[in-house]
């Protein structure tokens, strides 16, 4: 039944308006006046100090925890405007697999661009690999939309464009869906259906729940049965949140394993 309802949703978002966000790789002229690091879009209010601990379920079975953690600090971009800063860093056990600095900013119309990343991949403890890495205005990358400022079915966007190396795309699905994990039920969430040019085969669904943020990913192709579940929020110590900031990629305060709570 649930992947029957997705593919309804699939249909009537194919026959939905565009908007006038930016797809592939068309230009964009940004105004860093028109930016904020005040982030307050509805599906993902980025207050600083603020930290969402996901499970992950990889397509292997592994059982990851993440961190994703608003920090205190800002980053000038390379195309002028100022982003702010959010660690994103998942482990496996007590070793890091992946550490990354993200860089958002919400323009005057509550969209919150994605003005890139930086990145790394651990084997073992050691680096693997940083490809993915990309700021918006260095070697023809181009910021993307992460949430539209007023979702509606049917609204496309490209997310991240870096040739070869990020091109991902975003679509609106709906904004009334529920969503249950270990942190909760939640109601009126945004669906978003996310894919790759790169990988064509990738596809996943995300739900946004209002004045929460992103509480559940599913991997349904490219992927099959990854499962990224919010299991808490909370704000860590003013160290934990400088060193989130600050620690150089590999070296990123641990995401929490203590026990989920009880769903409210």
């Amino acid at each position: 039944m649930y992947v029957n309802l997705l593919g309804a949703l699939v249909a009537l978002a194919s026959i939905g308006p565009a908007g006038d966000l930016p797809q592939g790789n068309e230009p964009v002229s940004l105004d860093p006046a028109d930016f904020t690091t005040r982030i307050d879009n509805r599906y993902w209010p980025m207050t600083p100090g603020t930290r969402w601990t996901y499970r992950e379920t990889d397509e292997a079975g592994a059982d990851l925890r993440v961190a994703v953690t608003v920090t205190g600090e800002t980053k000038r971009i390379a195309n002028g405007v100022t982003a702010r800063v959010v660690r994103d860093s998942v482990a496996d056990g007590r070793q890091l697999v992946e550490d990354t600095f993200d860089w958002y900013a919400q323009d005057r119309q509550g969209n919150v661009w994605y003005m890139g990343e930086k990145t790394a991949e651990f084997e073992h403890g050691k680096l693997n690999t940083t490809a993915g890495s990309f700021e918006a205005g260095v070697n023809g990358a181009l910021p993307g939309i992460a949430l539209p400022g007023h979702p509606t079915p049917g609204m496309r966007y490209r997310q991240e464009f870096s040739k070869g190396e990020a091109e991902d795309n975003g679509e609106v699905l709906s904004t009334r869906e529920m969503a249950e994990t270990p942190y909760g039920r939640f109601k009126k969430a945004l669906l978003t259906k996310d894919t790759d040019t790169i990988e064509p085969g990738v596809l996943e669904y995300k739900l946004y729940a209002p004045r929460v943020g992103p509480v559940l990913t599913l991997g349904v192709s490219g992927g099959p049965g990854s499962r990224e579940e919010l299991i808490d929020i909370d704000k860590p110590s003013a160290a934990w949140v400088r060193r989130a900031g600050t620690a150089p990629l590999g070296e990123a305060p641990l995401p929490p394993t203590r026990r989920p709570p009880r769903s409210r």
